[in-house]
């Protein structure tokens, strides 16, 4: 589909396939696509998770400074929910490699813009929903272990102790439950909503019933991606820098496989 009639407004709906199943193979194919397009085009794989590691960079500064580092890990727990949509552009990168259509820097932040006359910000809305209601949970965990008293205790300590310990089992099992559903929800429903005419809702429906029909291949998906990213950000976030780009391209060649 051209660039024009993919940013057009009020074109017909798209008409959906069902969904593919696909096996571990496919996945280990999709990952070495992922790879394959970030060395085609590392500039913009770069410069896309550049606003990512920069973001979670600042962040940390700011809870250091404030002599609160603890509230920074549910932040960065929960910063991955935020990473589909860092990777919008990436998604555009691969389609323009798949088509052999030119990469230009005005190309593809010009289909990014012009999303926003489209539903990927409603989907952005909903994953920064997802991402501050678990902020919220968060805190309330931390409430509910250790009250109002002042830390007096190092960040590590204070993990380590009974409640520290009760606390990331309860607060482990929720946030992995709420990051099940929005995976779920969200694996493919951004490249479908740059890729086609379809409203956000009718995107997370699409990608739930991907993942319900390779449940197996999708839990894989989602714990490699899950690992990926927690080494991606142990030193300092700036993993990322090759972690974000090649998920993203992946994840595209992925929406690829299983709605084609």
């Amino acid at each position: 589909m051209s660039e024009d009639a993919r940013t057009a407004a009020h074109l017909p709906p798209s008409v959906l396939p069902e969904p593919q199943k696909i096996t571990r193979a496919d996945l280990a194919e999709v990952l070495k696509a992922g790879i394959r397009d970030f060395k085609h085009a590392p500039v913009f794989g770069l410069a896309f998770s550049a606003v990512y590691v920069l973001g979670g960079i600042i962040l940390y500064a700011v809870f250091l400074a404030s002599g609160q580092s603890w509230w920074f890990i549910p932040i960065a727990v929960g910063f991955p929910l935020l990473a589909p949509f860092a990777a919008t552009g990436l998604y555009e990168v691969s389609r323009r490699l798949e088509q052999s259509e030119p990469l230009s820097w005005r190309g593809v932040a010009g289909c990014v813009l012009a999303q926003k006359d489209r539903q990927v910000p409603s989907m952005a809305m909903v994953i920064m929903l997802a991402f501050m209601f678990w902020v919220f949970v968060a805190h309330t965990i931390f409430a509910l272990f250790f009250g109002l008293r002042p830390i007096t205790t190092s960040t590590m300590d204070m993990l380590l102790s009974g409640p520290g310990l009760m606390m990331l089992l309860v607060g482990g099992a929720i946030g992995g439950a709420m990051a099940a559903l929005l995976f779920a929800l969200t694996v493919v429903s951004l490249p479908l909503l740059l890729d086609r005419e379809v409203d956000f809702i009718t995107a997370m429906i699409t990608s739930f019933k991907v993942v319900t029909t390779n449940f197996g291949p999708m839990v894989i998906w989602a714990v490699l991606i899950a690992v990926l990213l927690f080494i991606g950000m142990v030193p300092m976030f700036l993993g990322l820098f090759v972690v974000l780009p090649i998920l993203g391209h992946a994840t595209w060649h992925l929406y690829r496989k299983v709605l084609p």
